[in-house]
């Protein structure tokens, strides 16, 4: 063994202590810390994470209805019961949380802690269930649309409104939500996208304020602009295919540190080959950023084995691979960010 390779080892076992998967080492012999996901909290067929709300805690979407998760692992049932939640066991109704926020151009406003959920099951749409557990169906999308995709803008560069994406007749259809139900849609022919998607922050380089989303079966990571334009912000470099590739998105938040955590769902999928384990996991915010993730990054997640890279753009964009789940991770949604207490 040469002493580079004894020098990689040590290392290796030493990030293992910390919870830190190592990566090979670069071309300059010099390994990357590749920070590990772990089971947070068991929960049946979970789809999605959303949040934290207002309190510190997240909602799940979880065998057909929703919970909620404190950042210390317990679950509590949410919504169930006369006027609450639910959708046909199996949908992947991913989910958006709004705050206090007026529309742009419009006269109403969206509230804090309402959660909006996709509903592809039945008249495709999306649900709203506010604070108290009581839902409604917001909006109708077109009939023969699969809805795939939900994030909230709160950057503005869409005023302000709810965006789902959704597979179309002829690509993939963004339609822009108003809070008084009103559909815009944006485009009806982009490119292929599924999954969590994310609005870029105004430090994203050339892509600020574009709705991002991942492409499993490609790799490419596009950002879909305001007028219904879409570019390839980066390949992930990453597996692809279906149940593959590229599927959960989140920014690094502004101020996050080692004491924070990264959440992401990974469902319970018999049968396939990276069938799943039915918990949500935890990323340690100290891990990630030895990783090499910053604020103000992109954090993007295959859906096989939850492969996470950060794709971090000025004026140009660099990605670089920080995290891995166990192999059997079977990712869904969105990555989501928080401090715990």
């Amino acid at each position: 063994m040469t002493s580079t390779a004894r020098r990689w080892v040590g290392r290796a076992a030493a990030l293992a202590v910390l919870g830190v998967a190592a990566a090979a080492p670069t071309a300059a012999g010099a390994p990357a810390p590749v920070a590990a996901w772990a089971p947070l909290a068991r929960a049946a067929t979970v789809v999605d994470v959303a949040g934290p709300r207002s309190d510190g805690t997240f909602v799940v979407a979880t065998a057909g209805r929703l919970a909620v998760l404190t950042p210390d692992g317990t679950v509590s049932p949410f919504a169930r019961g006369a006027g609450g939640y639910a959708t046909r066991l199996g949908t992947e109704a991913y989910l958006a949380l709004t705050p206090d926020q007026p529309v742009d151009g419009a006269d109403c406003a969206f509230h804090q802690d309402d959660v909006y959920a996709l509903e592809p099951a039945g008249r495709p749409g999306v649900v709203v269930v506010d604070p108290q557990g009581r839902a409604r169906r917001a909006v109708n999308l077109p009939r023969g649309d699969v809805p795939n995709g939900i994030v909230y803008d709160a950057v503005g560069a869409f005023g302000h409104r709810l965006l789902v994406t959704a597979r179309a007749k002829r690509g993939t259809a963004v339609f822009a939500i108003n809070c008084d139900g009103q559909v815009h849609a944006i485009t009806t022919t982009g490119p292929r996208v599924e999954g969590g998607l994310a609005v870029a922050p105004a430090t994203f380089g050339p892509y600020a304020g574009d709705l991002i989303a991942p492409d499993e079966l490609s790799g490419r990571i596009i950002a879909f602009d305001a007028h219904g334009g879409s570019r390839t912000v980066a390949v992930s470099g990453l597996p692809t295919g279906g149940d593959v590739g590229v599927e959960s998105a989140g920014f690094v938040p502004p101020g996050f540190g080692p004491a924070w955590i990264a959440l992401l769902a990974d469902r319970r999928t018999p049968g396939n080959p990276h069938p799943g384990s039915d918990q949500v996991l935890r990323l340690a915010g100290g891990a990630l950023l030895a990783g090499g993730a910053r604020p103000g990054d992109l954090v993007v997640a295959t859906e096989g084995g939850a492969q996470t890279v950060a794709v971090s753009c000025a004026a140009t964009c660099t990605v670089q691979h920080v995290a891995d789940g166990p192999t059997a991770t079977h990712a869904e949604g969105h990555v989501v960010f928080a401090a715990t207490p």
